[in-house]
């Protein structure tokens, strides 16, 4: 699937490493399960997690510093946890590392996504590029705060988070 950073498609250079597969070198993508096992190998390259809707971002707090990418996930696309898990990494544990959002989300929700802090969108194949694009121009006004350093304009009706 085409992956979307910086309203271009990028290549993908992550391998994705399911359970009980052995560790291979270069970037690997694992779930939150073998994060002790990622964080311990021998091998060069970065190295990712994937956070399932129902797993705590906070379970990431300790190695955030060593990870390059978090992986969420939009099951359905009315199911918001993504959008919290990456506002999370973000505003409240500091994350600086890539956000990548995979699963059932819509182009409306694009700008959302980048306001949380997500920086990368695995999109469905064949997908028109210009309608992420035009989705993305779309919304000029937001009332909410954004990681993206952003001042919000009109009325904020959700408090700023203080470090």
């Amino acid at each position: 699937m085409p992956l979307l950073e910086n309203g271009q498609i990028v290549q993908d250079g992550w391998t994705l490493v399911e359970d009980g597969q052995p560790l291979p070198d270069g970037d690997i993508l694992l779930p939150l399960s073998r994060l002790s096992e990622g964080l311990g190998r021998n091998g060069k390259g970065r190295l990712g997690i994937v956070l399932k809707p129902d797993e705590r971002v906070s379970d990431l707090k300790e190695a955030l510093p060593r990870l390059d990418l978090v992986s969420l996930n939009f099951p359905i696309f009315r199911d918001g946890r993504a959008f919290t898990q990456a506002r999370s990494l973000r505003e409240h544990l500091h994350f600086a590392g890539a956000v990548r959002v995979t699963g059932h989300f819509l182009p409306d929700q694009y700008e959302f996504l980048l306001r949380c802090g997500v920086s990368q969108l695995v999109i469905p194949e064949q997908s028109d590029l210009a309608v992420w694009q035009q989705a993305h121009e779309r919304i000029t006004v937001a009332y909410q705060p954004s990681v993206l350093n952003e001042r919000p304009e009109g009325f904020a009706f959700r408090r700023f988070l203080t470090p």
